[in-house]
C-alpha cells in the first residue's frame, strides 16, 4: 500500500468536525436518567421533553454545601512509631486498628456536613394546556434530540395540526440558560413556570420574574454556600401573568425563558451578577445570542473529527440503538464515535477555565445528597475525568483540576506534619472545592497516601501535552511539594531495604494475612512504589527543563534507586499489588492500583518491559471484564496500551450495556444509561471520559518515547477511517486515514518542524513534522 504524507489543511484542524452528532428519541425522558446533558462549564441543564409537564434540573458546578474546616488530628504522628512497628512484624489487623483508634480524621469525615457534598440547583418546571386543557393530550410524530455539534437540544411534536417545539441551550455567550418554546399557528402557547428546590429554598414571583435563593449548611462557623436563580420569559403575542410563585403565559405565539443564578463561592457580589447575566441576554435577539452560543462551543468542540468504517446507524432512535449495539456491535460502527465526541462534549460543558473541574458527576446532579457526595475522589475517579482531555486537543480545561490542587496545599502541608511530621504536602482518598486533604474516617479506605502524587501525573500530562514552560514552572512547586512529602516519609522495608510507604494501602482493597484474618493496612503497596518513582522522575526532569534546584534533583536521584522496581511478578504470574505476596479478599476486585504503571504511567510498555506486560495481562485475566464503568473503561485503557485492540474493543462493549439500576453498585454490572451517561450505577461521569480515553488510546499513543498510530485497532474498524486534529505528548497534532487495518495517509503538525519517530503499520521511522 502506498502511505502518503497528507499535510494540506490548516495545521491546527480548526473546524476539523463536520459529521452531525447526536442522540436522539421518540418519546419524552421518564426518568432523569433519559434526560439529555446541557452545560456551558457553570450552567447545567436536563430537560425531559414532557408534553403536558416538562421538568428541568438545574445545576450550577459551583454549588457545593460544606465549609473550610481543619480535620487535621494533630496527634495522629504520635502513633507512627507503632503502626509502624505492627507492620513490620506482620501484626496488619493490629497497625489497622490502631490507624481506626488514631490515625484518621477528625470529625465524621465524608460523612458531615463541614465535608459538603455537591448539590442539585433546583427543578424548572412547565405545566402546559392544549385546547385549555391539562390532561394528557394525544400527541405524535414526538422527537427529542441533543446535538453534540452545537451544544443544543431540541424536542418536538404534533397536537392535533399544531407542531411545538421547544429549544434549550446553556449559553456559552453570555452564561445564561435559555429555552425557547414555540407553535406553528399563532396564540397557542399557554403554560405556568414553576422554580422550586427541595430544601433550604425561598421562591417568590413579581415584575414577571421568578427569583429563588438560599443558603446550604456549612457546618461550621462560616456558614454555607449562598445562591441565586432568576427566571424571566419574554413572549411575543400573549402575555405574562404572575400567580403566587408562579409565571403564567397565556395566548404567546412564542416564549423564550432565560434562567440566570450564581452562588456566592469565590463570588462575593453574586447577587449582582446574576442581575448582570439576565440583563444581558434580554438585550440581545435570540437569533444573536444562539449565534454566539454556537460560536464559543465550536471553538472547543471542532478540533477533533473521528470516522470509523463509515458505518453509522442514526436512523435509529439512541435508546434502541443501544439495545442493538449489545447484538451487533461490528454493524454501527458510528455508536463508539458518538460516545467519544460525547466523551468530549462533557468536557467542554462540565468545566471551564477559571471555575472548578468535573466532579464525580461531572456538572449534572439531580439530589441534594449525591451519591458519593459528588465530591472528587482521588484514587482514580477525578483523574480519570481528565484522561481524555490532552489526546482530545481541549488542553485548556486541564487548567481547572491545576487550579483545585493549587488550593489543597496549605492544608496537604498541615496534614503531612499532622500525621507523618513530613515535609511537602499531601492528599489521600477524598477532596472537595474546599481543600480536604486529611485521610479518610475509615482505614480500610481512607489512608491510601497516592492522591497527591496521582494528582501529579494529571498535572505533568499537561506539560508533556503542551511544552508550557510557564505552565510548568507554575506547578513546579506543587510537584516539588509532594515529592518532598514522600522523599521525607519513606522508611527502609526491614526485609529489602527498599525505601516504602508505611502505613498505606493499595486503594481500596484487601488481603488475607497468614493466619487468614484479613486488613487493608500495609507498607509499600505497589501503587505508592509506581506513583513515587514515577513523580520523581518528573520532578527531576522538570528541575532539569527550568535550570534550577541541582540540590533537591540530586537527593531525588539517590531515593530513586532506593525504590522498589516499578513492578514485581508473583509466584502465578500476575504483578504483585503489594510488597508481600498477599491474596486478595476479592479476586475480582474494581480496583486495579497495581497497574498504574502500565496507565497513565509509562514505566511498563510492551517495548521496554515486556515480561512485565505479559504479568499486566494475567493480572487483567484474573481480576476479569466485568465492574462498575469506571472499572471496566479502566481495563479497557489496560489493553489499549498492551496493544490488544480486541480484548480493549471488547471492554468498550461492556460499558456499553443498557441499564436502569441505580443503586450504589461496587461490583459487576456497570453499563450505560439511555442516555449514554455511564452507570456505576448510579450514575458516575467517570466511566464516559475513561471510554473517551480508551478509544483515543485505541487510535493513538505516545507515551513511550514515540507517536504510534492505530496502536490497539480492533478487527471490527479495520476496514476504513480517518481521525482528524487528535494531539500527541509534545505539542504535535496528528491527522491520519487508514484502510484494511493499514495506515494509508498521514500528517504531524506542531509549532516548528522537528524531527520525530513515528511507529506507522508496525515500523518505526523517524520523520520531520510539518510546521503548523
Amino acid at each position: 500500500m502506498q502511505l502518503t504524507i497528507i499535510c494540506l489543511l490548516n495545521g491546527h484542524f480548526i473546524n476539523a468536525q463536520t459529521r452531525q452528532l447526536k442522540l436522539w428519541y421518540n418519546k419524552p425522558a421518564l426518568r432523569w436518567e433519559e434526560t439529555v446533558p446541557l452545560g456551558n462549564g457553570r450552567l447545567g441543564l436536563m430537560p425531559d421533553g414532557g408534553v403536558v409537564q416538562e421538568n428541568i434540573v438545574l445545576n450550577d458546578i459551583t454549588l457545593w454545601s460544606g465549609a473550610p474546616q481543619d480535620a487535621n488530628n494533630y496527634e495522629a504522628y504520635k502513633s507512627l512509631p507503632e503502626i509502624r512497628k505492627l507492620i513490620a512484624d506482620g501484626k496488619n489487623n493490629e497497625a489497622q486498628a490502631l490507624v481506626d483508634q488514631k490515625f484518621i480524621c477528625k470529625g465524621v469525615g465524608s460523612g458531615g456536613v463541614p465535608f459538603g457534598c455537591y448539590q442539585v440547583l433546583g427543578n424548572l418546571a412547565l405545566n402546559f394546556k392544549y385546547n385549555g386543557q391539562s390532561a394528557q393530550p394525544k400527541f405524535t410524530a414526538y422527537h427529542r434530540e441533543l446535538s453534540l455539534n452545537d451544544a443544543i437540544a431540541r424536542c418536538s411534536f404534533k397536537v392535533g395540526n399544531i407542531i411545538y417545539k421547544r429549544e434549550y441551550l446553556t449559553s456559552f455567550g453570555d452564561d445564561v440558560s435559555i429555552v425557547k418554546l414555540s407553535a406553528d399557528q399563532l396564540h397557542q402557547l399557554n403554560f405556568t413556570i414553576d422554580l422550586s428546590r427541595a430544601e433550604r429554598s425561598k421562591t417568590t414571583a413579581s415584575d414577571h420574574i421568578i427569583e429563588m435563593d438560599g443558603q446550604l449548611p456549612g457546618g461550621t462557623k462560616t456558614g454555607g454556600m449562598k445562591y441565586l436563580a432568576k427566571v424571566k420569559a419574554s413572549v411575543k403575542d400573549g402575555r405574562v401573568t404572575v400567580n403566587g410563585n408562579k409565571l403564567v403565559i397565556e395566548g404567546a405565539s412564542e416564549a423564550i425563558i432565560y434562567i440566570s443564578t450564581a452562588t456566592n463561592f469565590n463570588n462575593p457580589g453574586y447577587r449582582q451578577k446574576v442581575d448582570q447575566l439576565l440583563h444581558a441576554a434580554l438585550a440581545k435577539s435570540y437569533a444573536v445570542e444562539l449565534s454566539q452560543h454556537e460560536t464559543g462551543f465550536h471553538k472547543l468542540f471542532n478540533r477533533v473529527s473521528v470516522v470509523i468504517n463509515n458505518n453509522k446507524a442514526e436512523n435509529v432512535p439512541t435508546d434502541e440503538r443501544l439495545i442493538n449495539f449489545r447484538t451487533n456491535p461490528d454493524a454501527d460502527t458510528g455508536l463508539p464515535v458518538l460516545f467519544y465526541q460525547l466523551g468530549r462534549y462533557l468536557t467542554i460543558c462540565s468545566t471551564r477555565v477559571g471555575l472548578l473541574p468535573p466532579n464525580l458527576q461531572g456538572l449534572w446532579a439531580n439530589q441534594i445528597q449525591t451519591p458519593w457526595n459528588g465530591d472528587y475522589h482521588l484514587d482514580v475517579n477525578v483523574q480519570m475525568n481528565h484522561w481524555p482531555v490532552e489526546v482530545s486537543n481541549l488542553s485548556e480545561l486541564d487548567l481547572p483540576l491545576a487550579e483545585l490542587v493549587k488550593g489543597m496545599l496549605k492544608n496537604g502541608e498541615r496534614t503531612a506534619k499532622a500525621y507523618y511530621n513530613a515535609d511537602g504536602w499531601v492528599a489521600h482518598v477524598i477532596t472537595n472545592i474546599w481543600g480536604f486533604t486529611e485521610p479518610g474516617e475509615s482505614a480500610s479506605w481512607g489512608v491510601t497516601k497516592s492522591g497527591s502524587g496521582w494528582l501529579c501525573n494529571n498535572l505533568w500530562e499537561h506539560y508533556a501535552f503542551s511544552q508550557d514552560k510557564n505552565y510548568l514552572k507554575s506547578i513546579y512547586p506543587i510537584l516539588k511539594g509532594s515529592a518532598r512529602f514522600y522523599s521525607s516519609m519513606l522508611i527502609h522495608d526491614q526485609q529489602t531495604g527498599w525505601l516504602v510507604t508505611s502505613p498505606s494501602s493499595s486503594p481500596e482493597n484487601s488481603f488475607y494475612l497468614p493466619d487468614g484474618q484479613t486488613a487493608s493496612i500495609c507498607q509499600g503497596p505497589t501503587i505508592d512504589n509506581q506513583i513515587i518513582r514515577e513523580l520523581f522522575n518528573n520532578v527531576i526532569a522538570a528541575s532539569r527543563i527550568l535550570g534550577g534546584d541541582k540540590g533537591f534533583r540530586d537527593s531525588l536521584n539517590t531515593k530513586l534507586k532506593q525504590l522498589p522496581p516499578a513492578g514485581r511478578i508473583s509466584k502465578d504470574g500476575r504483578i504483585m499489588e503489594w510488597l508481600e505476596d498477599y491474596k486478595e479478599t476479592d479476586i475480582h476486585h474494581r480496583h486495579i492500583s497495581h497497574l498504574y504503571g502500565l496507565y497513565p504511567a509509562s514505566l511498563i510498555t510492551t517495548e521496554a518491559t515486556p515480561d512485565l506486560a505479559e504479568a499486566c495481562k494475567k493480572t487483567l485475566d484474573v481480576r476479569g471484564d466485568d465492574g462498575p464503568s469506571w472499572s471496566i473503561a479502566y481495563k479497557q485503557l489496560f489493553w489499549a496500551r498492551l496493544h490488544d485492540g480486541n480484548r480493549a474493543y471488547k471492554l468498550f462493549k461492556e460499558i456499553m450495556k443498557p441499564t436502569f439500576k441505580t443503586d450504589i453498585n461496587y461490583g459487576a454490572g456497570g453499563g450505560v444509561y439511555a442516555n449514554l451517561l455511564s452507570a456505576g450505577p448510579p450514575f458516575q461521569i467517570d466511566g464516559n471520559f475513561g471510554g473517551a480515553a480508551g478509544i483515543a488510546e485505541m487510535l493513538l499513543q505516545s507515551h513511550a518515547g514515540f507517536i504510534e498510530l492505530l496502536p490497539a485497532l480492533p478487527d471490527a474498524w479495520k476496514a476504513s477511517g480517518e481521525v482528524i486534529g487528535l494531539k500527541a505528548r509534545g505539542n504535535y497534532t496528528v491527522r491520519f486515514k487508514w484502510q484494511n487495518g493499514k495506515v494509508s495517509s498521514y500528517c504531524i503538525t506542531s509549532a516548528q518542524s522537528k524531527k520525530i519517530k513515528v511507529k506507522i503499520n508496525g515500523f518505526l521511522k523517524t520523520i520531520v513534522t510539518t510546521k503548523a
